[in-house]
């Protein structure tokens, strides 16, 4: 029987972009629940916190840093949303075509690529682009930052793994892949990445970049997620999750999650308890714990939501305090992205200048060419009748 209840602050929030134009939040709630014999258990409850219409076409991806959502568009633009005051923020405006990858790295920058083959680096200060690369020919399928935050992975539809240093902005080294890898991931560690193309997920080394071990998903994979060093979730053109060792390439759990195929995860824990996150087209966003200690055992429900919306995209939002972790605070210590001077970010919506360098990245050993940009869209080409 329970003797007790104690609400936790609501220090999570499920972020979800869909077909539909808008951005969700929903708030989950923590009760901790004591028992007469002074056992805990937690409760959650999904509870509906803001939506956000910011955006002219279908929602691509959304990224969140502990006070700043980030969408991104088929409508060329990058939306911000201040979590603090629960307001919006601007808009970004550089890429041309659909934005394809966001991502934060701590509090100092936003990463952006697009289906123009630029990768953007944004200050979150200023809310300027210090640096505008050239990554690929095609467009940007995915990257993925470091935890020491002193390198990147890219692909693309040029068919290339690219390793950038992020120091100095230059492609440190280039891999010609067969597939048209479409989702690159370090691990939480740093120690490992996987290359995903089609329903195949090749698990790289950091130390000798080769192959390790190559794991085949049954169906299209559309999503994945390290939910510890060593085991990636997997979600595809499906209505199952799947639970793969990266090490030995065993698939360690299969569970039926939605009716539809799943789109997205994300992760997050609350008080040791590890949560996945689903996104599915059929509308609903879930949360699974998972048993890291008997992790062949099925997930358990924890909570649900119909946002009666065709989701695309989804992440989790964390106050400071319930940050993910596993070496990235060390890592923020040790990472060479700083910031001057600790200016106010501008809010006013606009296209801010590019006060860095376009560099194109040659796939021959010639240095790079730069370009001088003041961040201008460039204009496209009309067709000829």
């Amino acid at each position: 029987r329970t003797r007790g209840l104690f609400n936790m602050d609501p220090a999570v929030v499920l972020v979800a972009g869909c077909y539909e134009q808008i951005t969700f939040g929903y708030r989950v709630e923590t009760t901790k629940e004591v028992s007469n014999i002074d056992i805990f258990y937690l409760s959650f409850h999904v509870v509906a916190d803001f939506t956000h219409h910011a955006h002219s076409a279908s929602l691509s991806v959304v990224a969140t840093n502990e006070k700043f959502i980030a969408t991104g568009s088929r409508d060329e633009t990058i939306c911000l949303y201040d979590m603090k005051k629960r307001t919006e923020h601007g808009a970004l405006l550089h890429h041309d075509g659909t934005i394809t990858c966001l991502e934060f790295y701590g509090s100092s920058h936003l990463l952006s690529g697009g289906e123009d083959g630029l990768i953007c680096i944004w200050s979150t200060k200023k809310w300027e682009c210090l640096q505008s690369i050239k990554a690929h020919k095609g467009q940007v399928s995915s990257f993925s930052v470091h935890p020491s935050g002193k390198l990147a992975l890219s692909v693309g539809t040029d068919r290339t793994l690219r390793t950038w240093n992020l120091i100095d902005g230059r492609s440190a080294f280039i891999k010609n892949i067969k597939e048209n890898a479409h989702i690159v991931l370090w691990s939480p560690a740093g120690d490992k990445y996987v290359v995903v193309a089609d329903n195949k997920i090749d698990v790289y080394s950091l130390e000798t970049a080769t192959v390790t071990r190559a794991i085949l998903n049954q169906k299209r994979i559309s999503s994945v997620k390290f939910v510890t060093n060593s085991i990636v979730a997997v979600a595809g053109d499906e209505e199952c999750l799947r639970l793969y060792d990266t090490d030995s390439g065993v698939c360690l759990s299969q569970f039926k999650a939605h009716e539809n195929r799943v789109k997205a995860l994300s992760s997050f824990t609350v008080d040791d308890c590890h949560i996945l996150a689903s996104a599915s087209n059929d509308g609903y966003i879930k949360m699974w714990k998972l048993n890291l200690e008997q992790i062949k055992d099925p997930p358990v429900l924890l909570g649900e939501v119909n946002t009666t919306a065709r989701l695309a995209c989804l992440d989790v939002w964390q106050c400071s305090s319930q940050k993910r972790t596993l070496n990235r605070e060390e890592a923020t210590a040790s990472s060479p992205v700083t910031e001057k001077e600790d200016k106010p970010a501008q809010t006013k919506k606009g296209r801010p200048a590019c006060t860095g360098e376009v560099v194109e990245v040659e796939d021959s050993d010639s240095p790079a060419k730069k370009r001088k940009t003041d961040g201008s869209k460039r204009k496209k080409k009309q067709k000829n009748p």
